[in-house]
């Protein structure tokens, strides 16, 4: 059986990887805090038929060696910023800069997010920052409690929210949580624009004190950084590698319908 029959099957399996993680990048062009997906690749194993050899001047300088094709090494998303869309709305928070909400799940499981879209959920006479999901915005000592008679919600750069109660009173109840990872590619994906830190991303920092997470924008949100013409040349670029890969697969299949032919 032809090598290249192989070979061009592993480059047809990468590039369909590939097709289906830029279209989920195309998919996900107007998610609010979006990163987008690059996958990369690495060649397989060679064979080596013939060893270079010099001795004396003399000789051989380099190998013959025959490559087994291409695998998905890794597929990484890239933390770099989106556009700070203003919408006017108090309960929406972008962050600018690397850093990333804390939020908690259904079981109290700390995740990360950096769509600040977020909501008021009424607990009785109180009222609770929660993600779209219901999920509990954190604070530096917990769930964000707003208290009762909300008249109006402020947020300084520093992530310190201050409430205006419906008698014109102030009170500042504490700043929301700013996370950041020393390797932010190593974080998990879970969806619903969420991540879990991993032992490649390393353990969350807590820079919500020093500033280090940046600085919180009330009314605005970090779009997506899905660049679709970008996206688009990959997808062209992806489908012409799959399309030559089928070629060389037909290519190798006539060669052995040939040889299968001959006659003495």
């Amino acid at each position: 059986m032809m090598r290249a029959l192989w070979t061009a099957s592993t480059g047809m399996m990468a590039q369909q990887l590939n097709v289906d993680t830029i279209s989920n990048n195309i998919a996900n062009v107007n998610s609010i805090g979006y990163k987008k997906t690059r996958v990369e690749f690495k060649d397989l194993l060679y064979e080596t038929m013939e060893r270079g050899m010099v001795k004396d001047g003399k000789g051989k300088p380099v190998n013959l060696q025959v490559g087994h094709g291409v695998k998905v090494s890794a597929t990484t998303k890239f933390f770099t910023a989106g556009n700070l869309d203003n919408t006017s709305n108090p309960y929406d928070v972008a962050i600018d800069g690397p850093g990333f909400f804390k939020v908690a799940g259904v079981n109290g499981e700390e995740m990360y997010t950096k769509d600040g879209s977020f909501k008021i959920s009424t607990d009785g006479e109180d009222m609770k920052l929660v993600t779209a999901e219901g999920y509990y915005v954190q604070g530096v000592d917990g769930e964000i409690n707003l208290g009762s008679n909300v008249k109006e919600v402020l947020i300084d750069e520093t992530g310190m929210i201050t409430i205006k109660r419906t008698d014109d009173s102030y009170e500042e109840i504490g700043k929301i949580s700013i996370s950041t990872f020393l390797n932010p590619a190593g974080l998990e994906s879970v969806g619903k624009n969420l991540y879990k830190s991993s032992l490649a991303s390393g353990d969350a920092f807590d820079a919500t004190e020093d500033g280090s997470g940046g600085e919180t924008l009330q009314g605005f949100l970090e779009s997506s950084n899905v660049q679709v013409v970008e996206e688009m040349v990959k997808l062209i670029q992806a489908q012409r590698a799959y399309e030559i890969n089928s070629k060389s697969i037909q290519t190798a299949d006539e060669m052995l319908g040939m040889a299968n032919n001959l006659r003495r």
